[in-house]
């Protein structure tokens, strides 16, 4: 992948230590895949790169969205809200979204007495992360 902007923008580079939220969108769909926060670290990593990374608050460290899955997330373009302080990420996404196998992470809805599954999933999770233990 290549840079999709040479050097960093004018709003970066973000206060030490400071997470600004991210909703990352299919640019072709529409839908929203995932909300993640990025860092300074993590805004470097996509302009290098051209792909979604973002901090991965469990194991503390940026990390590339499919690393570990093969389903990276090829940026389109990235849009800041009014106040500065929150961005959208639109992506062509190579994958599922969700470790739980579904295209987004945002695959349950709430019906008429409960959480239901919205959406079909896309690859199955026990395959492409043998190492996580899923519930049934």
């Amino acid at each position: 992948m290549q840079a999709i902007w040479s050097g960093l923008p004018e709003w970066l580079p973000l206060p030490a230590g400071r997470l600004i939220p991210a909703i990352i969108q299919d640019a072709a769909s529409g839908m929203v895949l995932m909300l993640v926060d990025l860092n300074q670290e993590a805004l470097e990593h996509i302009a290098a790169t051209g792909r979604v990374h973002y901090y991965h608050p469990a194991k503390r460290k940026v990390v590339a969205k499919g690393e570990a899955s093969g389903h990276f997330q090829d940026l389109v373009e990235i849009r800041l809200s009014c106040g500065g302080d929150q961005l959208v990420l639109k992506v062509r996404p190579a994958g599922g979204a969700c470790e739980l196998g579904y295209q987004s992470c945002f695959f349950r809805r709430l019906g008429p007495d409960a959480w239901e599954i919205a959406d079909p999933k896309v690859f199955d999770p026990e395959e492409v992360y043998p190492e996580i233990a899923f519930s049934h």
